[in-house]
């Protein structure tokens, strides 16, 4: 079992926990993710890690309150404990000096985009974080993410803050200006499919985390397999990320749809 240090409320519907787990701490790297369950009966949840502190022995996990088993993670407090968690699991993100990288993150997917954004500035490239919400209140992460970069663009729908917009606009207003050599995108499926259509027209290299149902995160399961090139890949061994334009985010998109009834309840 794993002790929560702390919790902090982005929103109604957001949490930020940080959880005791030492030697995931030490070992993680940026792109790596977790499986958490809350309860001896509860559903076995794919978290990206968006934060570890070596010294304190801790992760930091982003949690959206959508299902019944994120619903009770974020009902969680400090001193309590979640069940079982373990990793660090998928590939981490490659990471190496290409010129301009430009980072796209949509809603709860802007929290594992923070390691991400630190490792590229940290290996000498000029990094432009595109953060995109529904409004306002919903923008997380932008104090952190302008201490780790080199520019930052906020996009919300309503135009509550920052540009009214897409992060489609967001990121075209940079390509439109400069020369963007590798756009990383994390978020909604529907968000990381628009994106990736966008940088295809421009031949710009994308990677793209992916976040599906999962199980057992070995790919024994088979919950999280989707097709990349036309060929079957497994998120949790062969992922999280991927070559975005070789991704069938339509298949993704339907295989996440499944159990939407499901969730509700």
């Amino acid at each position: 079992m794993n002790k929560i240090v702390s919790k902090e409320h982005f929103s109604a519907n957001v949490v930020k926990l940080e959880v005791e787990a030492p030697l995931i701490a030490r070992s993680r790297k940026a792109g790596h993710f977790v499986i958490v369950k809350v309860g001896e009966k509860g559903e076995r949840i794919p978290l990206t890690i968006a934060g570890a502190d070596t010294t304190k022995g801790t992760i930091t996990l982003v949690i959206q309150a959508v299902g019944g088993s994120s619903k009770k993670i974020c009902e969680l407090n400090a001193g309590d404990y979640i069940t079982d968690l373990v990793g660090p699991l998928g590939q981490a993100t490659h990471i190496e000096k290409v010129g301009t990288v430009v980072c796209a993150g949509g809603g709860v997917g802007v929290a594992p985009l923070l390691p991400i954004v630190e490792a590229f500035h940290k290996a000498g490239n000029r990094v432009i974080v595109v953060l995109a919400a529904r409004t306002k209140d919903l923008v997380i992460l932008e104090e952190q993410m302008r201490a780790n970069s080199d520019e930052v663009i906020v996009m919300t729908d309503d135009g509550s803050y920052g540009t009214k917009g897409l992060v489609t606009n967001g990121v075209e207003s940079v390509i439109n200006r400069e020369k963007v050599d590798l756009c990383v995108t994390i978020g909604p499926a529907i968000m990381m499919k628009f994106v990736s259509a966008l940088t295809k027209k421009y031949e710009i290299p994308t990677v793209a985390s992916l976040n599906t149902i999962m199980v057992d995160g070995t790919g024994m399961c088979g919950a999280c397999r989707i097709t990349v090139g036309g060929k079957t890949k497994f998120v949790c061994v062969d992922g999280p990320e991927f070559d975005a334009h070789q991704v069938d985010f339509d298949e993704m998109l339907m295989r996440l749809g499944a159990y939407k009834d499901i969730e509700k309840k």
